[in-house]
């Protein structure tokens, strides 16, 4: 069963219970577990819903509630981050985390899974 790369938007829908994708969040995620899936966070998500955590002095709870669930946090390895910059080269309009992302998934195997309707969409393509 192929792995389940997690982007941001998932991860702060879950972690977030007024995030407008919380409940799609708990959905999406406990289909996965019901599946048997892998649970990725690529290191850049995982930096990114944590930098509320942080400015609220509540790190902690953040990496608690994760390992919680089961999410595993994927490191950026080098061959990733060359993956990275050749899709950020390719797509003007793509972030640089976001290309991380993107590039986790397609490196990993993984399907991601990602509330960015732009960053979907590229991960069809």
């Amino acid at each position: 069963m192929e792995a389940l790369i997690l982007d941001a938007s998932v991860l702060i829908g879950l972690l977030d219970a007024a995030d407008s994708h919380h409940a799609r969040a708990v959905d999406d995620v406990a289909a996965a577990d019901q599946e048997g899936r892998r649970l990725l966070l690529p290191a850049s998500a995982y930096s990114e819903t944590l930098v509320a955590f942080a400015r609220a002095g509540r790190l902690e709870d953040a990496r608690h509630a994760i390992a919680g669930m089961g999410i595993t946090v994927a490191p950026l390895t080098e061959s990733i981050a060359e993956r990275a910059a050749e899709l950020r080269a390719r797509h003007e309009k793509l972030r640089l985390p976001d290309a991380i992302v993107l590039a986790t998934a397609r490196e990993l195997g993984g399907e991601l899974l990602s509330y960015d309707s732009g960053l979907s969409r590229l991960a069809r393509s």
